[in-house]
């Protein structure tokens, strides 16, 4: 295939498909509350999840599938806590804020933790898992020691060390 051939398309670093869910799943909340429409929140942060996973490049697949829970709750917390910040009792209003919250969005947020996770193994998630795997071996198998029965210590660093002869009392 040539490279005129090949389907050019936009590509994002998993920082980006994280920010592009955050910015999304904060511009659900303004507009929920705008038209007091609180559902409008969990579809809106579930397309963006997906989105991100397909716009993603796949190397950074593994990265990405970890973050949905992450995004959404700091999301609700930023949200919540501009909420509280209004009331009395910041604290309670903000512990109150977060329950209600997360409890209302928790099935949006595992279904969008559930659909990135088979659209990313779909993508080539398990040759991340692999490739990390590997590195981790090379990486263990290149710390270990050798089979050294006397490993001796830096020159000065747990006593300082004396040169000479020692000084006799006259």
């Amino acid at each position: 295939m040539s490279e005129k051939g090949k389907r050019s398309g936009v590509k994002l670093t998993a920082r980006g498909a994280v920010a592009l869910a955050l910015v999304a799943t904060l511009a659900a909340y303004v507009v929920a509350a705008l038209v007091d429409l609180p559902v409008v929140v969990g579809p809106v942060f579930v397309v963006a999840s997906l989105l991100g996973v397909l716009l993603v490049n796949p190397r950074e697949l593994l990265s990405l599938v970890v973050t949905p829970p992450l995004v959404f709750f700091v999301a609700t917390l930023f949200v919540e806590l501009g909420r509280a910040l209004g009331s009395v009792q910041v604290l309670q209003s903000l512990a109150l804020g977060l329950l209600a919250a997360l409890s209302r969005g928790a099935p949006w947020l595992f279904a969008a933790t559930a659909l990135v996770l088979v659209v990313a193994l779909l993508r080539g998630l398990r040759d991340n898992v692999r490739d990390l795997r590997e590195e981790l071996r090379a990486g263990a198998e290149a710390q270990r020691p050798r089979h050294q029965s006397f490993v001796p210590e830096p020159e000065g660093y747990f006593e300082p060390k004396v040169y000479g002869t020692p000084r006799t009392e006259d």
